[in-house]
């Protein structure tokens, strides 16, 4: 079992830069494998980035290629998500998710554990 806690989230303007990170607490981290979603307002959970558990492969929403960035530190236990040049399109409570193997990675139903989430809003 893992437990997970997002911080980092905060008010930013238009083209500005935040940095989240997301804490796991529990056994073999490293078996785990990672991704960020996303929630706005009246709308559903959307995949934003996953990472596998050796940082081989990431994976990435169409808006965010180019701007946000996943990576992981595995003796650490934490996964972030450097975004970059942000928009308000961007708004939304931001969670990372936990699961030990995937099929299909985008999709919310993939995931055993979530954290708590934490509110990203850009300022236009």
């Amino acid at each position: 079992q893992v437990q997970l806690v997002e911080s980092g989230g905060g008010l930013v303007q238009t083209g500005g830069s935040l940095r989240l990170s997301c804490a796991a607490s529990g056994q073999s981290f490293s078996q785990y494998k990672m991704a960020w979603f996303r929630q706005a307002p009246r709308k559903e959970r959307e995949f934003v980035a996953a990472i596998s558990w050796n940082d081989a492969f990431t994976d990435y929403l169409e808006s965010a290629k180019g701007r946000f960035t996943i990576s992981r530190d595995n003796p650490k236990n934490m996964v972030y998500l450097q975004m970059n040049g942000l928009e308000p399109e961007d708004t939304a409570i931001y969670y990372c998710g936990a699961v030990t193997n995937w099929s299909d990675r985008r999709k919310v139903t993939e995931y055993t554990y979530w954290g708590q989430g934490t509110q990203v809003t850009v300022s236009s």
